[in-house]
């Protein structure tokens, strides 16, 4: 059943269905509530599954300002909150994994366990290259903003950074450099509820080596890849990643 709920003058809108131990669905970047859809049809026959649009996403309304993955944790927390939901199992991909770990490290006792997929946040650390293009970029900011080239500046700043940047509109272009510039990392060590860390070895959003590392740094977790796949190897692998879910969640669900 769709749904919207009010959480701080923010309308944010979700899908429920199913009764018993809470499942929240979380998208990742530039994503909504649908992309995990194939998950929730599986599990709303025995659990109590919910799947939402982030602000700036799909059906919910924008954030007010630029939000980083701070305020996106702090929405999340108050949207549990709202809809009466305090001991939680959460599933998510690539962004929305940002704000689960973040939940998971700051909430240990409300967070039951976790299957995080192409899990993004940490920082990755950068070569000569990338370095010498940044600086150059920032370098011909500098200039043409000096000498008044606007038509020039505005065509320097369309064709840089990420897809995903480029087709950041508005208040969502600076939300988006919040969000990929927190570093999940340090938080690793304080989540304690049991992970399942499902990862397509080809994916170049949020390479292997980032699952990897959550595996060894996190208490009680594990990795599955899924050979030959990408950042999308959950959506693509939809029946395959159901059942490693039901394998994982099993001792939680309605009888």
């Amino acid at each position: 059943m769709n749904k919207t709920v009010d959480i701080n003058g923010v309308t944010t809108a979700y899908m429920e269905e199913g009764n018993g131990i809470p499942v929240v669905l979380m998208h990742g970047w530039g994503q909504n509530k649908e992309m995990m859809i194939h998950v929730f049809d599986h599990l709303k026959d025995r659990f109590r599954v919910v799947s939402l649009d982030f602000p700036g996403f799909g059906e919910s309304g924008l954030p007010p300002e630029a939000w980083g993955v701070i305020e996106y944790e702090k929405f999340f927390e108050q949207f549990l909150e709202t809809i009466g939901i305090d001991r939680v199992i959460l599933i998510g991909h690539s962004f929305g994994c940002r704000v689960a770990i973040r939940f998971a490290a700051e909430n240990p006792q409300r967070v039951i366990r976790m299957v995080l997929t192409g899990a993004a946040g940490i920082r990755p650390k950068h070569d000569l290259k990338w370095h010498i293009a940044t600086k150059t970029y920032k370098l011909g900011k500098f200039v043409l903003k000096i000498t008044g080239q606007k038509g020039r500046l505005q065509e320097l700043q369309k064709n840089a950074g990420s897809e995903d940047y480029r087709n950041a509109v508005g208040i969502m272009k600076p939300t988006f450099v919040k969000v990929v510039n927190d570093d999940i990392a340090p938080l690793l060590h304080s989540v304690t509820c049991p992970v399942l860390l499902v990862w397509g070895d080809l994916d170049t959003a949020a390479p292997l080596w980032m699952g990897q590392q959550m595996e060894k740094e996190m208490k009680d977790a594990g990795l599955a890849v899924f050979e030959g796949d990408d950042h999308w190897a959950y959506w693509h692998q939809s029946d395959r990643f159901n059942a490693v879910i039901d394998v994982f969640v099993k001792e939680d669900e309605q009888a």
